[in-house]
């Protein structure tokens, strides 16, 4: 089966076929750097995480770009309340960022564009559109893109361009010609960050830096473009315009977007004070199990958080590595049946949740199976499977003992305690010590060659 894509720009799947065999370019929108990341935020950077993995696991050659926005409106605004330079704070930001999607697992892209860097690429491309007519300098002194010349707009989002209006996070301002015209460039006011221009001290608008910094990365045509689903309409709908007004030619050929993580049936948001930050979560669950959680569901689906999916999630994860942990060695066969299955459900524009039902399968097959040499193949399977979602990839013994409340140190000693009175049938001290370490959520598991535990 060919690898199938939902392209938002067509509305329906479409067989991937990329500009250059073999090669895939690809652009994803992603953090404006004024505060620490919350699920939200992970649940669009996975979906594009899995399709980096997968996309290499078919042994195509990706070249991933995302960008940071290190100057916007709300950058600017946390600095101030923070009495803090908008350097330190986007710095400070960036490394929190980059620590948790560490954390998540998230592959690296190739290249980590910051839009303070590409400024003189937006002026370049600012002036070639007024060149053109589809821009003009206002009396205001601000640069806005005149939407009514690109015949095309709303292609992305479906819009008529005569039902639209400016949309929440487009200031009206008098000095536009027409209230959907958006901002290139904003021109300077007393205590934010600008540079020197053709129309004076200022700074980019918010939609250019990403046609320039994926022209500059990836060239003025490329393959995917992605993003979270908030995203699509006002953003990639103006990046679009203007990419293709500068050029002449088409912006990207496919555009994928994210579902939208929910609490409570409303978007996670900072504005809405409803988000779970990843740095509270990871102190609780093993950030695999917040993994677990976002690939469960269709990266297009809507997906609702609450404490139960998360501990859903655990759970699950626990009876997979349960499976890798009765292995023994490592072997080089795999099922290629199952191989085949999941190349089909995530060719299948990324079915995560049926590639992860056949991770299950293989657990069972592995906790079934009396041949060592079956058992050792489902086993290698199940690995190699797990890695392309980023999954199973800690020790087993260290998923199972994350988030204990004793060090390891003291629970061996207890162990060891308990150890020394059972070999003098003292097995009532060993049972308080048992008793006790379960209170704390240590589960020993007794066998021929020792004492192991796990946190419940």
């Amino acid at each position: 089966m060919t690898l199938r894509f939902y392209n938002s720009l067509t509305n329906q799947k479409e067989d991937f076929r990329p500009i250059h065999e073999g090669e895939v370019s690809m652009y994803v929108c992603g953090m404006t750097v004024y505060d620490s990341c919350h699920l939200g935020h992970a649940r669009a950077m996975m979906a594009f995480d899995i399709l980096v993995r997968y996309l290499k696991n078919q042994d195509y050659k990706v070249k991933f770009v995302r960008n940071i926005t290190d100057v916007d409106d709300k950058i600017i605004e946390r600095a101030i309340q923070n009495n803090e330079s908008i350097g330190d704070l986007t710095q400070r930001t960036i490394a929190s960022m980059q620590e948790d999607f560490a954390q998540l697992g998230l592959l690296l892209p190739n290249t980590e564009p910051r839009a303070t860097d590409y400024i003189p690429g937006m002026i370049e491309m600012i002036e070639g559109l007024i060149q053109k007519g589809h821009a003009y300098h206002s009396p205001g002194g601000d640069v806005f893109f005149a939407v009514r010349t690109f015949p095309e707009y709303g292609k992305l989002s479906n819009k008529n361009i005569d039902d639209l209006n400016p949309g929440a996070r487009i200031a009206e301002d008098d000095s536009k010609k027409d209230p959907l015209d958006f901002v290139l460039w904003k021109s300077a006011k007393e205590g934010e960050p600008s540079w020197d221009s053709p129309w004076g001290q200022g700074r980019p608008g918010w939609h250019i830096e990403c046609s320039v910094m994926s022209f500059e990365n990836l060239g003025e045509h490329f393959d995917i473009h992605g993003g979270g689903p908030d995203l699509l309409f006002p953003h990639h709908e103006n990046e679009i315009a203007q990419s293709e007004c500068a050029s002449g030619n088409k912006f990207a050929n496919y555009w994928l977007h994210s579902g939208l993580l929910k609490i409570n049936g409303e978007k996670m948001s900072k504005s809405l004070g409803n988000f779970a930050m990843l740095k509270d979560l990871f102190i609780s669950y093993h950030p695999e199990v917040i993994r677990y959680y976002l690939v469960s569901s269709h990266y297009r689906s809507s997906l609702n958080f609450d404490q139960e999916s998360l501990n859903q999630a655990k759970s699950a994860l626990t009876r997979l590595y349960q499976a890798l942990a009765s292995m023994e060695g490592e072997g080089n066969e795999l099922d290629q049946d199952m191989m085949n299955q999941f190349s089909l459900v995530m060719n299948d524009d990324l079915n995560t949740p049926e590639a992860l039902s056949l991770l299950f399968q293989l657990a069972k097959s592995i906790n079934n199976s009396s041949d060592p040499i079956q058992k050792m193949k489902y086993g290698t399977t199940l690995k190699k499977l797990s890695g392309v979602l980023g999954l199973l990839q800690d020790d087993p013994k260290t998923f199972f003992q994350f988030g204990a409340t004793l060090s390891d140190e003291e629970i061996d000693q207890q162990i060891a305690l308990r150890n020394v009175a059972r070999d003098e049938k003292d097995f009532q001290t060993a049972d308080k010590i048992r008793d006790s370490l379960t209170e704390q959520g240590i589960i020993l598991d007794d066998s021929s060659e020792g004492t192991t535990w796990k946190k419940s």
